[in-house]
């Protein structure tokens, strides 16, 4: 049981256990090595000192990247590794990863050409392997429009046409984790790391901080590595290896607006005057747009929108979709992240790499920066066998290579991206069956894959709870479901996290919040002071997802 009802026997396996491998931080990359990890037979533990993908995990554009991008640049190798990869992403998890044809328009004295297009697109579909029925087709400006008769006609000469997959990244974050704790991985939200142990100048363990009762406790491990994403630099500076190569931190935001008054009908890819590449993307009646890129140098914690951020992208979807006028007032929701890039000294800052690197201190704690959200497998496998190697030495162990290509994460049981639709068929037929609308049955089977069952069994079984708690019977389900099953312990935990209600369907986080609160408070015996903090927090954050600040970073 991965439920935050047992948070404490979590934590008293973490000191008990004799741990390989100690994981700080659970994003992406934390959750992904704890998987590879405890599949090759290592014990491990993942801390994170907020909610599991509160971070960058949570905040990204949500697609996982074929890394056609990256042929600009000629990075032949990274396009041809990141196609696949995405591959296997889909198949692993194919509820939470879907194929979303992208449209690529490009005009008259624009940065493509119909030319450059259908060779990029063409290369591309080879090095990364697309399959026959996902590879690119070339539109005219009149199919163009057809598709899209949003876009801005002028100087239009046509566009390209390919498949993206679009994901929820918090989602395939938790279903990554929950997998890792399946398999025998011991895994902690709200556990801050305040200082590293050492013996004899090698790190041997972690202090803790509990940030729901302030508890403090020693954990200890044979390796310990930092995957805590824009936090590296801060836990390198703790084991003083900070040198070299460094973070630079840029922030990137995206506005969401209601599909009808964005009615979006095809998700576009395209450049903006200042030569900034924008994805509008169509989503659960929604269409959000994104992103900026800007240096930031704020609270990594909490990275806001501005005034600043929000004209940028709205001028972007004048430009590409004039016809929709878009004003300041229609932005629905947004959310703003960070990713953590790397930059060597003395280096020219458009020099920032994309790529991931680990590095090792002298002390062996390792750290890995960087990266993308498709190549967390592949960042994992790397991390796993170089601590492989380092045990092997030390202990005359040996370790099977990486066990994850196959493997499909929690709730990705539905017999692979064939046999999906299948699947979804037959469990919104239950769905139905049990009482539920067919639209709210397919979202569920949609979001929760092969675990849809547990949501049933409570929907149908729990009924007279939810009414005596005040809760929507779906609402009760997905909550408990969160709490019992994927260690949802506050508020924001749920309706960011969990559901991305926030930022897809604000309204219905605005329907739901007091119940949701009451019924959390009374299942972890909140204090009134945490009642207040909890819901202060979310209130927050609804705010700032539709009011930017002021002032510029």
């Amino acid at each position: 049981m991965f439920s935050s009802l047992n948070r404490k026997d979590i934590k008293t396996g973490m000191k008990d256990e004799s741990l390989d491998l100690l994981v700080i931080g659970g994003g992406i990359t934390g959750a992904g090595i704890a998987l590879d990890a405890v599949t090759r037979g290592m014990k491990v533990a993942v801390v994170e000192m907020q909610d599991f993908a509160a971070g960058t995990s949570s905040r990204s554009t949500k697609l996982v990247h074929g890394g056609l991008r990256y042929l600009k640049q000629f990075e032949i190798g990274v396009v041809s590794e990141t196609g696949k990869e995405r591959a296997i992403v889909y198949e692993n998890g194919p509820h939470v990863t879907t194929p979303e044809w992208m449209m690529l328009p490009f005009y008259k004295g624009g940065t493509f050409g119909p030319l450059s297009t259908n060779i990029g697109l063409r290369v591309y579909d080879f090095l990364a392997g697309v399959k026959k029925s996902e590879r690119r087709k070339m539109f005219t400006s009149e199919e163009a429009m057809n598709r899209e008769p949003l876009l801005n006609g002028n100087n239009l000469k046509g566009a390209g046409y390919y498949v993206e997959y679009k994901t929820d990244d918090a989602r395939l974050t938790i279903e990554v984790m929950k997998k890792a704790v399946e398999k025998g991985a011991l895994a902690l939200n709200y556990t801050k790391v305040t200082d590293l142990i050492y013996d004899n100048n090698t790190v041997v363990g972690i202090e803790v901080e509990d940030q729901i009762d302030g508890s403090t406790d020693q954990l200890f491990a044979k390796k310990i590595v930092n995957a805590a994403g824009p936090w590296v630099d801060t836990l390198r500076e703790i084991d003083r290896s900070k040198r070299g190569k460094t973070l630079q931190l840029t922030k990137g935001i995206h506005l969401v607006f209601d599909g009808e008054r964005f009615p979006l009908k095809q998700a576009i890819y395209f450049d903006t005057p200042d030569g900034r590449m924008v994805f509008a993307i169509p989503r659960q009646g929604k269409t959000y747009v994104g992103t900026t890129d800007t240096v930031y140098k704020g609270d990594i914690a909490h990275p806001t929108m501005t005034v600043e951020d929000r004209d940028y992208v709205l001028k972007a979807i004048d430009y590409m979709f004039p016809a929709v006028k878009i004003k300041p007032e229609d932005v629905e929701s947004s959310w703003a992240g960070l990713r953590p890039l790397i930059h060597e000294q003395g280096k020219d800052p458009s020099e920032i790499s994309r790529k991931d690197e680990i590095f090792v201190s002298d002390s062996g704690f390792i750290s890995i920066a960087g990266g993308k959200l498709t190549g967390y497998r592949k960042m994992a496998e790397s991390i796993v066998d170089l601590v492989g190697e380092q045990l092997q030495k030390e202990e005359d162990r040996t370790f099977p290579g990486t066990q994850t290509k196959e493997l499909p994460i929690s709730g990705g049981e539905v017999g692979g991206s064939a046999g999906f639709e299948k699947f979804i068929a037959q469990k919104v037929h239950e769905g139905v069956e049990a009482g539920l609308d067919e639209a709210v049955a397919k979202t569920l089977v949609k979001r929760y894959g092969s675990n849809i069952d547990y949501i049933y069994e409570i929907y149908q079984k729990e009924q007279d709870e939810a009414e005596a708690e005040n809760l929507d019977p779906i609402v009760y389900a997905m909550l408990r479901y969160g709490i019992e099953y994927e260690l949802v312990y506050k508020p924001v935990d749920f309706f960011i996290r969990r559901t991305g209600a926030l930022f897809f369907d604000i309204n219905w986080v605005r329907e739901h919040k007091d119940a949701v609160m009451a019924y959390m408070a009374k299942q972890f015996n909140w204090l009134d002071e945490q009642i207040q903090e909890y819901t202060e927090q979310l209130d927050q954050l609804m705010y700032e997802a539709t009011h930017p600040v002021e002032d510029s970073e």
